[in-house]
């Protein structure tokens, strides 16, 4: 294809909250998010476009709590994660802020972070931009998705044991 649009990525995120302040808090003191701009409108604060300082997707937030409710537990994105180190010291420093998560897996081409979710129930992702598989040419199919990811996962974990074990078996002689 040759008159292909140029694109720069994602700009930003927006997500519609309940609790603008609440929202606001979480988003700073989980995911570092910093405002930028407040939009102000007929005196009342109904929104806020954030920055994250190393170099996470721009991210609004909008007053909306009825579009809140709706799209509460649906995974919109994934915020990309350089790899699979930063995305296990996410979910470490996620724990000791006391947020539930599912753990770091392995999953189709990365890691992810799944089932973390802001104050109006919003999924938020985590993907690693590190890729644990090549993607070729031509498009990658998956059929079920989460149940080979997950058998791929118990395959690894059954690998690093028995290499475990060889290692052991070494030093004992």
């Amino acid at each position: 294809m040759t008159d292909v649009p140029r694109l720069a990525g994602v700009h930003h995120l927006k997500l519609p909250v309940s609790d603008l302040e609440r929202s606001r808090e979480w988003y700073r003191s989980r995911l570092g998010y910093e405002v930028e701009i407040e939009f102000v409108e007929q005196g009342r604060l109904m929104g806020v476009a954030m920055r994250h300082p190393a170099g996470g997707p721009g991210l609004a937030l909008r007053l909306d709590p009825d579009r809140a409710k709706a799209a509460a537990g649906f995974d919109y994105f994934s915020i990309g994660v350089p790899g699979k180190d930063e995305i296990e010291a996410l979910a470490e420093h996620l724990t000791a802020l006391g947020e539930t998560h599912a753990g770091v897996h392995y999953a189709t081409i990365g890691w992810i972070l799944p089932e973390v979710h802001d104050p109006d129930g919003h999924a938020v992702r985590f993907y690693t931009v590190q890729h644990h598989t090549d993607l070729g040419d031509e498009p990658l199919v998956v059929h079920d998705p989460r149940e080979t990811a997950e058998r791929r996962e118990r395959e690894l974990a059954q690998e690093r044991e028995r290499e475990r074990e060889r290692e052991q078996q070494t030093e004992s002689h």
